[in-house]
């Protein structure tokens, strides 16, 4: 009995460790501007901030197949739909930054644009998710409520003042996508199965 209560605080340990370890690396990213909220990564920060670190970090723990990308120095390209306050913090957020050595372009998206050549798609709360699959391999993230059963693959969610996300992992296999291990292990709450 005492070793599967050890075991289980071991395992709230790491994952407290990896929740602590993404925190400090989304206050590494935010900008200089925010003073001392870069070490409380959400302290001080308006929302949108918060979100646009959590898309690129989110980049460093999903993998994309190959045939993602047109051509090996094709730019890495996240697209946002119905977000401009998000859309102008990831664009200033990603200067000069790659992910796994790729440029990073951002797009915005109109209603109804096709997601075509996006690695990454973002749709504000603003924009209705149709449910329609986005083209494959493309990550979908919303901040929207009801987005996981509608196809988002990771939902942002707002928890005592704090953003945090969701992670529909049927959705994110569906598009041919493969999460870390490290990501699932931070997220609020992970949909392991088809009916959320």
């Amino acid at each position: 009995m005492e070793s599967l209560i050890g075991s289980s605080a071991a395992r709230v340990r790491q994952a407290w460790i990896t929740r602590r370890r993404l925190v400090l690396g989304l206050a590494a990213l935010l900008p200089p501007w925010c003073g001392p909220a870069r070490a409380q990564a959400e302290e001080g920060m308006d929302e949108a901030h918060v979100k646009a670190a959590f898309l690129y970090k989110f980049t460093g723990y999903v993998d994309w197949p190959d045939a993602a990308f047109e051509r090996p120095d094709a730019p890495f390209v996240m697209g946002v739909l119905g977000a401009p306050v998000l859309q102008g913090a990831l664009s200033e957020l990603v200067v000069g930054r790659k992910v796994r050595d790729r440029a990073i372009r951002v797009r915005k998206m109109q209603a109804g644009e096709s997601a075509a050549g996006l690695h990454l798609l973002f749709v504000g709360r603003a924009e209705p998710l149709r449910g329609e699959a986005a083209p494959r391999p493309v990550l979908v993230v919303t901040e929207v409520e009801g987005g996981l059963p509608r196809g988002s693959m990771i939902n942002f969610l707002l928890v005592e003042r704090r953003v945090r996300f969701e992670i529909a992992l049927p959705n994110v296999e569906k598009a041919g996508l493969r999460v870390s291990s490290r990501l699932l292990g931070v997220a609020q709450r992970v949909i392991q199965d088809e009916e959320h």
